[in-house]
């Protein structure tokens, strides 16, 4: 069986030369010389790599495992962090460039191959930089002053007095490649915990704004995303799904579907039941004409009833956050205790692509070409579903559309090789919108009860809160689709934390946050983009607004007051500064211009009290007569450590304000007691182009610092700043999101009554 592949660029593009899949790295290597010093890769062009034998370490603790040199004296980064079109391959190059002294435009990057990177994790959390990309600057670091050493030893000399430069080490009017230093002696490296990084002010590329090197070949139509993978001989598959969301499938007639050109076969494991095709459109007729006969399911909630059914939903375990004092022995005499609620509502990822996979078996290994943000972890739970050794799986990442989150990537992967195993071919299979809205895992509905006390001075005297969201909180691995489909074996688990931030980062005299995990939630939880934190920053941000209303007082004061923390204040200070705040308590005056309100918004975060700061002012206005709401304009300040690339920052930075804003004014996911509603565009709204707000950056650079996560943080401000604006506005508390047009006439009819 053969495929068509290349790893010669940075990109994941896809030659038009077949090379057999024994032959899949002996383009690769016979370029590579490994930082191990070692005649490895001489004998990897020799191994079967279809018998999977690794070809190279993928030890964390190895410098092979990140680094190799290749005979051209371009250098080849393997990250098993992946760019989902957050510019992580950009950074990554700017990280090995700076730290091993290569010109940028000689490092290439090899992402999320389980057979060539390591398993640094799934690409989650905001820390591919804070972690991945660490891990490859230590390595590249080891490697540089093992080269420096090697010259030293040549020239008689210390590595002290060796500089490196443009890939060579140099002392006077002498130099020597590193080429021709990797290739004097067999030496294996341990990565070096210790070993000496770079002093930030001799950088000459991180910090710098470098263009994303995968726009150019995105802009000419050139790039490849795994919906251009191809492979000789490839067929193609669409599932057919059941009508409702654990429907059994009785029988089925297929002698419609014989009668398409190309088809080739029907696959039908447990539940799972898929139509094959030698193209997609003949598969997606196929999977239209298939006659099929379900049982029938409604186990889901009433929609209008999902909260009461949270609220109701036996309880697995509670897990106290935070304690400070005890606020059941606070004296409240005298105190004002003010009570909320706020929710989340249900949301499904929304990628623009529907998601996509390649999977090919042969000689009892399989290998899956896919845009799983977690390629090892997907290795696992296949190899698990199929069960197989992790060693006769392969998964190669290839870009596909943002997720930002799990969603489809990996389902379509499971699809792919489940089809794969029955037809006995690669095959293709391709999801179609319905399919991802419907199918995907959806971020679960979060209910939040809020309760605190302040004195006749406005001064907090106690906090409390209460949190009901999905169980099992520590786990991030959701299980595959077609496993559960076919009942196969499922579930791999890994540590996940969407209880973090539910604690606050204030510091009040008594403090009570608890989460309730209960066992019961709709649909299969999945995590979306600053999962779990973006709610409970929800809550807590707006809960702390209606507080400083109570007491009279400015938002920002109200929140520096009870701040302890001169980097989180000076990011207050600066996005004050930059949005040109003017110091009052909110909703103590209108700005009305006709039937439209303005109102700002604040809200801060030091994400999961242990990184990334950010503090934002969101200006909106609310049209009293439609309940609209536009967000005209968001103001950050944005303090993340050490910048790797400002501009890839900003680029962060807007994506989480734009996809917030969408989600808190837009989008929520529509059910019946069957199955979701919301299968497109118009049942599931995003956010267009005019609705888009302006967005301006204050980014606070500390090269000495080390560098925190982007990803995430900014999106978690979006909602609480929104509604806190909202109340500034039109004085009513929007305390559920999406806060839709309907909510908000509402919520002002209930005001005027």
């Amino acid at each position: 069986m053969n495929i068509i592949t290349s790893t010669k660029s940075t990109l994941s593009s896809v030659s038009e030369t077949s090379v057999s899949r024994r032959n899949i790295l002996r383009g690769v290597s016979s370029l590579v010389v490994s930082f191990t010093f070692s005649p490895f890769i001489e004998s990897a062009v020799a191994q079967n790599t279809a018998g999977l034998g690794k070809p190279k370490s993928v030890a964390l603790d190895e410098v092979e495992g990140f680094v190799a040199v290749n005979s051209d004296g371009t250098v080849t980064i393997f990250s098993g962090k992946v760019d989902l079109g957050t510019g992580v391959r950009t950074a990554m190059s700017q990280i090995a460039a700076e730290e091993l002294d290569v010109p940028l435009a000689k490092i290439n990057v090899i992402q999320g191959d389980t057979l060539l990177t390591p398993d640094q994790g799934p690409t989650f959390g905001s820390l591919s930089i804070q972690i991945g990309g660490m891990q490859i600057r230590q390595a590249c670091a080891t490697a540089r002053e093992a080269l420096k050493s090697q010259a030293a030893k040549q020239w008689n000399l210390t590595p002290q007095e060796i500089q490196t430069k443009d890939g060579e080490c140099r002392v006077q009017d002498k130099s020597i490649s590193y080429v021709a230093l990797v290739g004097q002696q067999p030496l294996s490296l341990k990565s070096d915990p210790k070993a000496t990084l770079k002093n930030p002010s001799t950088y000459s590329v991180v910090g710098k704004s470098v263009p994303r090197l995968d726009i150019p070949a995105k802009l000419t139509g050139e790039f490849t995303y795994i919906h251009d993978f191809k492979l000789p001989g490839m067929l193609h598959a669409r599932v057919v799904r059941p009508p409702a969301v654990h429907a059994n499938l009785i029988s089925f007639d297929d002698s419609q579907v014989k009668t398409i050109p190309g088809f080739v076969q029907i696959v039908r494991d447990g539940n799972f039941l898929a139509v094959v095709c030698t193209d997609e459109w003949a598969a997606i007729k196929g999977s239209k004409k298939l006659k099929t006969k379900w049982s029938e399911w409604a186990g889901l909630p009433e929609q209008k009833e999902l909260w009461n059914y949270v609220r109701n939903s036996k309880v697995a375990s509670v897990d106290q956050l935070q304690k400070v004092g005890d606020v059941a022995q606070v004296n409240l005499e005298g105190a004002n205790t003010i009570q909320a609620t706020y929710d989340f509502a249900v949301h499904t990822h929304g990628s623009i692509g529907p998601s996509c996979a390649v999977a090919a078996w042969e000689n009892g290994v399989v290998t899956c070409w896919n845009a799983s943000q977690q390629t090892h972890l997907l290795r696992k739970q296949l190899a698990q579903m199929l069960k197989l050794s992790d060693d006769q799986v392969r998964c190669i990442y290839i870009d596909g559309a943002g997720c930002y989150g799990r969603n489809g990537h990996e389902d379509a992967a499971a699809d792919a090789v489940l089809i794969s195993k029955h037809v006995g071919k690669p095959v293709r299979v391709q999801w179609s919108r319905a399919d991802e809205h419907g199918w995907d895992p959806k971020g679960p509905p979060s209910l939040y009860d809020f309760k605190a006390s302040l004195d006749k001075e406005g001064k907090v005297l106690a906090w409390e809160s209460d949190a009901f969201m999905a169980e099992r909180p520590k786990q991030i691995s959701v299980t595959l689709l077609a496993a559960d489909l076919a009942e196969l074996p499922r579930e791999v688990p890994h540590p996940g934390n969407i209880q973090n931030s539910l604690a606050i980062q204030y510091k009040l005299p008594n403090i009570r946050a608890s989460a309730h995990y209960v066992e019961n939630t709709p649909f299969r939880p999945g995590w979306i983009r600053t999962p779990g934190r973006m709610q409970n920053t929800y809550g807590n941000e707006c809960f702390l607004d209606e507080l400083a209303v109570q007491a009279n007082a400015d938002p920002f004061e109200f929140r520096l007051k009870y701040l302890d923390d001169p980097r989180g204040a000076e990011c207050i200070q600066r996005v004050m500064k930059l949005a040109n705040w003017k110091s009052s308590p909110s909703h103590s005056k209108t700005n009305r211009v006709g039937d439209v309100v303005k109102g700002r918004g604040v809200s801060y975060i030091k994400y999961e009290l242990v990184r990334t700061y950010i503090a934002v002012v969101a200006d909106i206005e609310l049209n009293t007569k439609t309940g609209v709401v536009k967000v005209s304009k968001f103001y950050v300040a944005h303090d993340c450590g050490q910048i790797i690339n400002p501009d890839g920052l900003r680029n962060q930075i807007d994506g989480n304000i734009i996809q917030t804003v969408s989600r808190t004014l837009l989008e929520e996911v529509k059910f019946t007691r069957s199955a979701i509603t919301s299968l497109d565009w118009s049942t599931y709204p995003i956010i267009k182009f005019p609705q888009v707000p302006s967005i301006e950056i204050d980014l606070i650079d500390r090269p000495n610092e080390k560098p925190w996560g982007a990803g995430e943080p900014a999106a978690a401000v979006v909602p609480s700043a929104i509604a806190n604006a909202i109340f500034d506005a039109a004085g009513i508390r929007m305390r559920s999101v999406p806060i839709t047009p309907q909510k908000v006439m509402q919520a002002l009819k209930s005001k005027q009554a």
